[in-house]
């Protein structure tokens, strides 16, 4: 990613007195952090979180009530009984956070703060995906009644050989070396979740490293990895404020990917009301389909294969797979469209979209017709279970992504999943002690 030149208006990361569980008024931390609002499979997962601790933070992110209205107010009166009953405190200080995720070999540093929210002619945070305008407006609803920034965004940039960046530094120097500093102390909270993965956050309160950081995140952009609707929804809300105030600034984690490089996975589509024998029927005369008896790992090698030379995609949900490829160039001359760049053009999500969802299935992107799932397995296992179609996309290339954000191109949404994803629940930010 490319940096702002020295003493260009860059990345601006500010203190904030952060929210935390106090571990003595809940069962443990683990039980009660979540991954972020979009990955959690409802209902099973939702169910699941619920029941592990009744303090759980989905009860924040994904509350439960008859109507948008009444589940916006019944978080902000959870909040608020959760703050007046010690469950949640606020931190004395105003500080930065380093936070740590790791499992195995992997391993992922950043540092969460309230950043300052700039304009996008600016060119500072640089969206790639595409945004659905009900959620970014319940997300928006959600974050004026709890007057909360609940879970913090996901932003990389990237210092490595960039001028002015972090790898011009002394050893030890930059952001970077004041997370090696600080992860040597011991930390504020540390816990294992039941994916696999440690967690464990340092605040940062000392003058010289804040001010550290300060200097060097200044001379650098970020990519949104992981939030495009909470960083509209930032955007949103701080247009409603003329004073901007805390409502100008919004939680994040920055991650150095030149340092702790991210994951790239796929985000793939349930088609509730498409079985899939009238999918695949659809396509006869526009795509090749070869079908898989499986397992998953074998449709998902075979997916790779097929990607790496053009479109590719695995329907499944009638206990196979169909391995969908070689679109009819005519088709895609006909239905993709061409004022875009070529990258974009090629893209799986936009095929999908533009060809698949809108031409050939003739589909409405509406939640009532289209699940956006993370997880692989559920996904086959949700339209095994409801007869509909799940839709398996290859992931795209970290450096296509990049490249099209850098042209200010919106992908096509949902079309990423960038990770690890901070575990929700660790830190919260509320707007009123800003």
């Amino acid at each position: 990613m490319n940096t702002t030149g020295p003493g260009d208006k860059g990345l601006r990361l500010i203190p904030f007195r952060g929210l935390r569980y106090v571990p003595e008024r809940v069962g443990s931390l683990a039980a009660v952090t979540s991954p972020p609002y979009d990955v959690v499979v409802r209902p099973d997962g939702l169910h699941h979180l619920e029941s592990a601790d009744p303090h759980n933070i989905v009860r924040l992110i994904l509350p439960q009530a008859a109507t948008p209205v009444e589940r916006h107010r019944q978080a902000a009166r959870t909040l608020g009984r959760w703050l007046a009953e010690g469950v949640l405190a606020p931190d004395a200080k105003p500080a930065l956070y380093v936070y740590e995720q790791r499992r195995g070999e992997l391993l992922q540093r950043g540092v969460i703060g309230a950043l300052a929210l700039s304009a996008p002619s600016d060119g500072i945070v640089l969206p790639h995906e595409d945004v659905m305008p009900d959620v970014v407006e319940d997300r928006a609803a959600l974050m004026r009644a709890t007057e909360a920034n609940l879970e913090p965004l996901l932003l990389t940039y990237r210092s490595g050989g960039e001028a002015g960046g972090a790898a011009d530094a002394p050893e030890g120097a930059g952001t970077s070396g004041v997370i090696e500093r600080t992860v040597r102390r011991p930390p504020l909270l540390a816990t294992t979740t039941e994916d696999g993965f440690g967690h464990r956050l340092w605040s940062v309160t000392d003058p010289g490293d804040l001010a550290e950081i300060t200097e060097d995140l200044g001379h650098h952009q970020a990519l949104i990895a992981d939030g495009h609707h909470r960083w509209a929804t930032y955007l949103r809300l701080r247009d409603e404020h003329t004073d901007h105030g805390p409502w100008g600034y919004g939680l994040v984690l920055l991650v150095d990917t030149a340092r702790h490089p991210l994951q790239v996975r796929s985000i793939h589509r349930l088609l509730h009301r498409l079985p899939v024998g009238r999918a695949v029927e659809a396509l006869a005369g526009s795509f090749r389909v070869r079908t898989i008896e499986g397992p998953l790992p074998e449709a998902l090698d075979a997916l790779a294969g097929a990607a790496a030379s053009g479109n590719a995609f695995v329907l499944a949900g009638d206990g196979r797979f169909h391995l969908v490829d070689r679109p009819d160039p005519g088709l895609l001359a006909r239905t993709v469209p061409a004022d875009r760049p070529a990258a974009w053009r090629a893209l799986d999500a936009t095929v999908l979209h533009s060809t698949l969802l809108d031409h050939v299935w003739r589909i409405p992107d509406a939640p009532e017709h289209i699940a956006y799932i993370h997880d692989t397995a559920a996904a086959v296992d949700k339209a095994e279970r409801d007869g509909g179609t799940a839709v398996l996309l290859h992931p795209v290339r970290e450096e296509v992504v990049r490249e099209l954000a850098r042209q200010g191109v919106m992908m096509p949404r949902k079309s990423t999943s960038f990770g690890p994803k901070p575990a929700t629940g660790l830190v919260l930010r509320s707007l009123t002690l800003d």
